[in-house]
C-alpha cells in the first residue's frame, strides 16, 4: 500500500478515468445491439453492463497489481459486432454457451503459452507498424470529427498543443475538462438531472450447448479476439517497453469470460487503444509508475459496472466527436512513437510499411481481422527480404 501510495499520480489517474470512458463510451452501443440479437430484455442487458464493468474492474485492477504494469482489459468489440449479427437463430442459453466456450479457448490459449510463443517471434518494428495501423484511425476520426463539429473538436485540439507544451503530463486532463465543459456550457440545464440514478442487478442464464453454434459462432469469436484484440493488446505492451509474460493475463481474461458467460459478459480480452492511452508518456515519464493508471481504470470499471444504467445514460449525454476527438488526441503520442520504432531501421522498413498498410486497409481474410494479416504480411516481406540479403552478400 505504501509503495502504491508513493507511486500515485494525477496523471495516472486521469489517464485510467479517460480509457474507461473511451472504452465505455466508443463501443457501448454495440454491446446493445449484440444484447438484444441475443434476445435479451431490458434487465438482461443490464447485467450486461455489470458483469463487463466487473470483470473489466477486477481484471485491470488486480493484474496491474501483479505485473507492476499497466494491464487494461477490455470487452471484444469486434467480438460484440460478431456477436450482433450471428445471434439471431439461437435462444439465449444458447449464446451464454457460445460466450463460455470462447472463454475456454481463451483460457487454453493462455495455460498452454500460445500467446507468448507467437509474440516472440514477431520483431518489433512489425509488431509496431500493427499497432500504428490500428490507431491509426483514431488519429483522423480527430480531424473527421472536426468537419462535423469545427468549434468543440477545434478547442480541445488547441487545448492540447498548449498544455503538451507547458504541462506534457495533464495534457490530456485539459482536453478532457475543455470538452466536457463546451459540452455542458452549449446544453440543456437540466441536462444531468435526466440522467437515472439506479443500480441493477445482475441476472445469472444457465448455458446451454448447440454444437452449430459452438462451432460456428464460438470459434470465429475466439479467433477475432484474438487476432484483433489479444495480439494489438500486447503489441502495446511490447512497444512501450514491458516484457511481462502475456500468457498469465490471457489465461486470467479467458478464467473471467468463463465465470461471467451466465451474467453476460461475453469475452473479456486485452486491451489494445485504451491500454496505449495507459503506456505512454502522457500518463507517466516513469514507466515503472505507470500502473497506477491499471489500479484506476479498475475502480473506474468497478464503480461503472456498479452504476449500471446510470453510467451508460451519462456517457451518452458526450456528443460522439467529443469522444472521437478525445481517443484520437490521447493516442497522438503512441501513433508517432510507433511510427518511429517501425520504420527507424532501414533493413525492416518496407516490411514495417507493408504491415501498416495492410492494418490501416481493414482487410479479412477467412473473417481473421487485419492486424493479424499484417503481421503475416510484414514477416513474409521481412523474411523474403533477409534471403535476398544472404543471396547477395553470398
Amino acid at each position: 500500500m505504501r509503495s502504491i501510495i508513493k507511486d500515485m499520480s494525477l496523471s495516472a489517474v486521469v489517464a485510467g478515468f479517460v480509457a474507461v470512458l473511451i472504452g465505455f463510451a466508443s463501443s457501448v452501443a454495440i454491446v446493445f445491439q449484440a444484447a438484444q440479437a441475443a434476445g435479451a430484455d431490458a434487465d438482461i442487458i443490464i447485467s450486461w453492463i455489470m458483469a463487463l464493468g466487473f470483470g473489466m474492474g477486477a481484471t485491470c485492477f488486480f493484474l496491474s497489481l501483479w505485473s507492476r504494469t499497466p494491464v487494461i482489459t477490455a470487452w471484444s468489440t469486434p467480438g460484440a459486432a460478431l456477436l450482433a449479427t450471428s445471434l439471431g437463430a439461437i435462444s439465449y442459453p444458447e449464446a451464454i454457451g457460445v460466450f463460455m466456450f470462447a472463454g475456454i479457448l481463451l483460457l487454453l490459449s493462455g495455460v498452454s503459452g500460445l500467446v507468448d510463443k507467437i509474440m516472440k517471434l514477431v520483431p518489433l518494428p512489425i509488431a509496431s507498424a500493427m499497432l500504428a495501423g490500428v490507431l491509426f484511425k483514431f488519429g483522423l476520426a480527430i480531424f473527421d470529427s472536426m468537419m462535423s463539429d469545427t468549434f468543440l473538436v477545434g478547442v480541445m485540439l488547441v487545448t492540447y498543443l498548449v498544455s503538451k507544451r507547458f504541462v506534457p503530463r495533464y495534457a490530456v486532463l485539459f482536453v478532457l475538462l475543455a470538452g466536457v465543459v463546451l459540452v455542458l456550457a452549449r446544453a440543456d440545464s437540466n441536462l444531468l438531472s435526466e440522467v437515472p440514478m439506479e443500480i441493477g442487478s445482475l441476472v445469472w442464464v444457465w448455458p446451454q450447448w448447440n454444437i452449430s453454434a459452438l462451432i460456428g459462432i464460438g470459434i470465429p469469436l475466439y479467433i477475432v479476439t484474438m487476432t484483433a484484440q489479444n495480439i494489438p493488446g500486447v503489441a502495446v505492451m511490447r512497444s512501450s517497453g514491458y516484457q511481462t509474460s502475456v500468457s498469465p493475463l490471457i489465461s486470467w481474461t479467458g478464467f473471467t469470460s468463463v465465470v461471467l458467460a451466465p451474467l453476460g459478459g461475453f469475452t473479456f480480452n486485452l486491451a489494445a487503444i485504451t491500454a496505449a492511452i495507459c503506456s505512454g508518456e502522457e500518463c507517466h515519464k516513469n514507466p515503472q509508475r505507470r500502473y497506477i493508471a491499471g489500479l484506476s481504470a479498475g475502480i473506474f470499471y468497478l464503480g461503472a459496472g456498479l452504476a449500471g444504467t446510470s453510467v451508460v445514460a451519462l456517457f451518452s449525454i458526450f456528443p460522439a466527436t467529443m469522444i472521437s476527438a478525445l481517443a484520437g488526441i490521447a493516442l497522438l503520442g503512441t501513433i508517432g512513437m510507433n511510427l518511429k520504432n517501425a520504420i527507424i531501421e532501414e533493413s525492416n522498413r518496407e516490411a514495417a510499411l507493408v504491415t501498416f498498410l495492410v492494418t490501416v486497409s481493414g482487410v479479412s481474410f477467412a473473417g481473421i481481422a487485419s492486424a493479424f494479416w499484417g503481421i503475416v504480411f510484414g514477416a513474409i516481406c521481412l523474411l523474403m527480404s533477409a534471403k535476398l540479403r544472404k543471396k547477395d552478400q553470398a
